[in-house]
């Protein structure tokens, strides 16, 4: 576990016509763990250094043991760039006029409004189906069902359940709707009312969320009681959180609060970034109320969302969808939870004394029982509030093909012409 090594494919072309080399991926890797390039996932990176080539060859040495350095390969910021192309025109040069290696190269994009590719006739996988392909940034979600329904456009996605059972029922158009690895979560801050653990507790079990899925979800997707979806590699179906409204009135009345009496905080949340996402806090606010807990509700994109996560300045309560593609803890529970890292929000020493070790752990089976450990500690002294696991609808054009992605990725590769 000293030498990292990789072997890259032969014959690929990045889109200027140039060869993918050996020595584009190692000067990416290296550059991704530098400090001074702004990486958010550096601390993944670093943990290899000293990359040499050889021909079609890669090597570095291992700093420090990390079980998911290669999984990270086909996640966030896992992608290697044309050093002599970045080189030549600079940051700016390369946002401007971005080249990769895959199906479909950059024609133009219009920031908030459109990105048009068209096809790679050089991709080492076959040239894709379609010529041209514009994504268009609909961030209103009526406004998606009206370009679906009018055929202006021929594939979209994260609709109203409502709006999808509608559509499919009419029969003009095809579509799906499967579990992706996407979570919907409220983030608990360590501030204000949220430092108490009975309130903490009671704004647990005063959660029907089988309720949520049914009713507001329409039966799609399924409730979590941890930050993991069966398909994760940690999921422990024996961690439950019972929905106990009166249980959560008893933690309250224990600190003082009551319904005449209320805990009060901000509870933050997107408005159409996911469906029902503002609908769902909605609810959660209402069976809050109930039990004895007062929470205003404020609304945000979810750039901001970012920005104050970051800054460790999100309110006591902050809903967030958690996307996880390659399915480990480290990058949901770890990321999540781990106080001195970018992606937490709870900050408390028992878990980062619980979740540190396992960064490194390189016995498996160790590792995975160390995250359900985690998370039994995490449901029971509700640090969070994992909520459901989402299902994603998606409706396109009876004359096309489309694939769903458990990541929740919508890939313009993976869509044909219909028979």
């Amino acid at each position: 576990r000293k030498k990292v090594m990789m072997t890259i494919r032969e014959g690929v072309t990045w889109h200027d016509g140039s060869p993918f080399t050996a020595e584009d991926l190692a000067w990416s890797l290296d550059r991704a763990g530098k400090d001074e390039t702004g990486n958010p996932i550096q601390s993944v990176w670093k943990n290899v250094t000293n990359f040499k080539t050889d021909g079609n060859k890669v090597t570095g040495d291992v700093v420090q043991f990390d079980p998911v350095y290669f999984k990270w390969m086909s996640f966030l910021t896992g992608y290697v760039l044309p050093k002599a192309y970045y080189e030549k025109v600079g940051p700016e040069g390369f946002e401007a006029k971005p080249i990769g290696t895959g199906p479909y190269m950059v024609d133009k994009f219009e920031r908030n409004a459109f990105l048009r590719l068209k096809a790679n006739p050089n991709y080492w996988g076959g040239k894709p189906a379609f010529q041209d392909v514009t994504i268009r940034f609909v961030t209103d979600t009526a406004s998606r069902v009206a370009e679906i329904e009018s055929g202006s456009s021929q594939v979209t996605l994260e609709v109203p359940y409502e709006e999808y059972d509608r559509l499919m029922a009419a029969g003009n158009l095809a579509g799906s709707c499967k579990n992706i690895s996407d979570i919907g979560m409220v983030f608990f801050n360590d501030i204000e009312v949220m430092l108490d653990a009975n309130v903490r507790k009671a704004a647990v079990m005063a959660i029907d969320k089988k309720l949520l899925v049914d009713r507001l979800l329409r039966g799609y997707g399924r409730p979590l009681d941890t930050l993991q979806t069966p398909e994760y590699l940690a999921f422990d179906p024996s961690i439950k959180v019972e929905h106990n409204p009166e249980k959560a009135k008893e933690l309250l009345a224990a600190s003082g609060y009551s319904t005449d009496k209320p805990a009060k905080f901000v509870i933050q949340t997107t408005k159409g970034f996911k469906p029902k996402d503002y609908e769902m806090i909605q609810a959660i606010v209402g069976m809050w109320r109930k039990v004895g807990i007062e929470a205003t509700i404020e609304v945000y994109e979810v750039a901001k969302h970012f920005e104050l996560r970051v800054a460790d300045k999100l309110a006591p309560a902050a809903f967030y969808n958690w996307g996880n593609s390659i399915g480990d803890p480290s990058t949901s529970t770890g990321f999540a939870m781990f106080g001195p890292g970018p992606g937490s929000v709870w900050d408390s020493q028992d878990l980062v004394a619980a979740i540190a070790p396992l960064w490194t752990e390189a016995d498996e089976a160790k590792r995975i029982a160390g995250y359900k450990a985690v998370d039994k500690m995490i449901a029971e002294n509700a640090y969070v509030l994992p909520l459901v696991q989402y299902a994603q609808p998606i409706l396109h054009s009876k004359k096309v093909n489309v694939v769903p992605h458990v990541s929740g990725a919508l890939l313009p590769a993976l869509m044909t012409p219909a028979a």
